[in-house]
């Protein structure tokens, strides 16, 4: 059997390499093929030839390929192409000695190649001899437990009772409550009236853990919804003529009509950019009537009783268990992937539930993306995807400084899932009826080279993000006029915890989650380093009571330099996260200063690591503060360097804390009302929420009204 045959489109929620080969008109051996990757320029070349090499192993004679398959496996210094090597494995057309070699992998000592082997045999004949490892696999948890889970679910479809089987097998031994609940969803997974009996019997069970009782009870309302008809796919596109009906997602937030939670944890400038875009597209005639944003809630979280289907902004969460998850698209450890099932289950039943739905717009290579791309397209609902090069330009990026090498990028991998994101992202472009990007810095090469689309094609559009300029005009009109307000009281009382003998100096501001890649720490430690008798530090975001594990390692960072409880009397203030219009007041008083308290021509910072466009960056311009921000992604394309702001390479913090100086430098020179008016006129002109809004609205009705049409060509045809 063809490989790339053996999982059915959409029913795979990412298909493997194998199962994404295209082959080429030229037959390559394995040996060719292993060659290729091997002498690659770069990571990301190399990673482009895995089909081929999937394909090598697919045509090639098995006692040619599976020598020189292992020989590549056992290779530690050159991880990259073991990787490959493992996916290609399960393509060889042999019944023996290919399954035999990735049994031995899934316990493999190497991280990184337990991962993948559980990965690769989504798209391999069902092999009994692999469900007990990887039914532990489940059972451990974690990313690679998630990847198991997937191919356990693939097999399901064909061995149901082998593989409930196994999973029972572990309910039986010793687990602890969270290893049962992860044992008892994938149970939920697999078809048939034996799995629904053996979930009520744990349902049953009044000595079964709350977390494995919990499982079992979403999986059990979920099979019998579908036994009933009650979760049955609306028909797509029954639009009413009102206007369209948009849902857009993001899980990693806890998204409020308020944005009272922003900068705390992962609500950040996409949850801001959300809410606002989303009562933008509702004005005007821009052909929308509803918008749906989707984020995640608590496991108690329920959709309104009523008023779902009236004209608006409607605000839904995801119901997830166990306690909020940080950041899931794995800078570090990603650990919202194994929240897959739940998230699944919570957006099918939202898209039901506010049916009809025309387009879902999807942002990032994250777990709702992968899951809510499944549910679109099994309820025939387009999807529109903004894409940006993540995580291939951090891969560009450390392949240049030699700190991610052939010899590492197997455990970097295993932490960070790089080739599962590069290729889920792929996917997801496929699968996308529009792809949204934004402007960068050489952006045309970028989307050929580490995206591999067509700047020029039709389903391609630019558009850049935008933010409500009103807020920040109020802000600076009120501050400026002196007018009395609780968020400039409770920046004042802020301030007055500053030394006499630093009232006299500027701010430095800076917004956004404390959270390795925005950098807070690292400009904590510039900023200490060289700039403490330039400037106070104000630094906004994170929760300082609460913390989760990013915002713990950031505070214990800046605890290491300048300890939290004597913070102010070196002139660093950490004030937490706070709501929008708090940032945007101390963002004018940052520009104009507060008598007594802080001298006026203050600076705004981002210390970025990556920055793909930069929402608190334009917010700051808008208000008319000289900015600092990285050079690399999103910001070059509107930050004027020595006029509205200073690129900087972020990275360095040598570089940072010079940029800084320079932004202090020009915020205070000659002619700064002039550059401040340019900024603010830039960001009104290009970055207004209402630009975006008008540009996502247009792409909407193209995509409905294509949908619609090809609806209506399939119903002529139909017998």
């Amino acid at each position: 059997m063809n490989p790339m045959e053996r999982v059915p489109s959409g029913q795979q929620p990412i298909r493997p390499p194998s199962a994404t080969a295209r082959p080429r008109r030229r037959h390559r051996s394995v040996a060719v093929a292993l060659n290729r990757i091997r002498r690659a320029r770069t990571i990301l070349a190399a990673l482009e030839r895995f089909d081929d090499l999937v394909t090598a192993a697919w045509r090639d004679k098995p006692e040619n390929s599976v020598p020189l398959l292992r020989e590549a496996i056992l290779d530690d210094s050159d991880q990259l192409t073991a990787i490959a090597a493992v996916h290609a494995l399960v393509a060889v057309p042999d019944p023996v000695t290919a399954p035999a070699a990735l049994l031995v992998l899934l316990n493999d000592p190497l991280p990184h190649l337990r991962e993948h082997a559980a990965w690769a045999l989504a798209t391999a004949p069902v092999n009994v001899l692999a469900l007990p490892r990887l039914t532990d696999m489940v059972c451990e948890g974690g990313f690679t437990g998630v990847l198991a889970q997937v191919t356990l679910e693939t097999w399901a479809k064909t061995a149901p009772k082998e593989v409930l089987m196994a999973l029972r097998a572990v309910l039986a031994g010793p687990c602890t409550d969270a290893e049962r609940a992860r044992v008892v969803e994938t149970i939920g997974l697999v078809p048939g009236t034996d799995t629904d009996a053996v979930l009520a019997a744990i349902v049953a069970d009044p000595l079964e853990g709350p977390a494995a009782a919990y499982a079992a009870r979403a999986a059990l309302a979920e099979l019998r919804a579908a036994t009933d008809g009650t979760d049955a796919a609306p028909l797509a596109g029954e639009t009413d003529d009102g206007g369209l009906t948009v849902a857009q997602l993001f899980l990693h937030a806890d998204i409020d009509r308020g944005l009272l939670h922003a900068g705390q944890g992962d609500n950040g400038g996409i949850a801001t950019l959300l809410v606002h875009l989303g009562d933008s597209l509702l004005t005007g005639d821009r052909g929308i009537r509803r918008v749906l944003t989707i984020s995640r809630g608590p496991a108690n979280a329920h959709l309104p009783d009523r008023g779902l289907q009236d004209p608006g902004h409607h605000y839904l969460p995801v119901p997830l268990p166990g306690p909020a998850r940080h950041t899931g698209n794995a800078w570090h450890t990603g650990n919202a992937w194994p929240l897959r099932v739940a998230a699944r289950r919570g957006i099918a039943h939202i898209l039901r539930a506010a049916h009809p739905i025309d387009v879902v717009h999807l942002r990032m290579a994250d777990v709702g993306s992968w899951v809510a791309a499944e549910v679109a397209e099994s309820l025939g609902i387009p999807t529109v995807l903004t894409m940006a090069p993540d995580p291939h330009a951090l891969i560009a990026s450390r392949s240049a400084a030699h700190t991610l090498t052939r010899a590492n990028f197997g455990d970097a991998d295993a932490a960070e899932h790089l080739v599962f994101r590069v290729r889920l992202l792929r996917q997801l472009a496929d699968q996308s009826a529009h792809v949204v990007v934004f402007p960068r810095q050489n952006l045309e090469r970028d989307l050929r080279e580490l995206l591999h689309l067509d700047p020029t094609s039709a389903r391609v559009t630019v558009v850049p993000e935008g933010i409500d300029l009103a807020p920040l005009a109020r802000a600076v009109a009120d501050v400026s006029a002196g007018t009395a307000s609780p968020a400039l009281t409770e920046l004042d009382d802020l301030l007055a915890t500053l030394p006499e003998e630093r009232r006299g100096l500027p701010l430095a501001i800076t917004v956004g989650r404390l959270h390795p890649v925005k950098g807070m720490a690292a400009l904590v430690e510039a900023w200490d380093a060289s700039l403490r008798d330039r400037c106070n530090l104000l630094v906004v975001g994170g929760d300082l009571e609460d913390p989760n594990d990013d915002e713990a390692e950031q505070l214990a960072r800046i605890d290491a330099v300048v300890d939290r409880g004597s913070g102010p009397g070196h002139g660093l203030l950490l004030a937490g996260h706070r709501p929008n219009g708090t940032v945007a007041t101390w963002l004018a008083a940052t520009l104009l200063g507060r008598p007594g308290l802080a001298a006026p021509h203050g600076v705004y910072v981002s210390a970025s690591l990556k920055e793909e466009f930069g929402i608190a960056i334009l917010e700051a311009m808008a208000v008319g503060l000289v900015v600092v921000a990285p050079r690399a992604g999103g910001p070059a394309t509107y930050v004027d360097d020595g006029v509205t702001g200073v690129l900087a390479e972020t990275r360095v913090p040598a570089e940072l804390a010079a940029a800084v100086g320079r932004a202090l430098d020009l915020a205070a020179a000659p002619g700064a009302p002039e550059r401040a008016e340019e900024a603010r006129r830039l960001v009104a002109e290009r970055f207004s929420i209402d630009t975006m809004a008008a540009a996502l609205a247009g792409v909407y009705r193209e995509v409905a009204g294509r949908d619609a049409e090809q609806r209506a060509a399939e119903a002529v045809d139909a017998p």
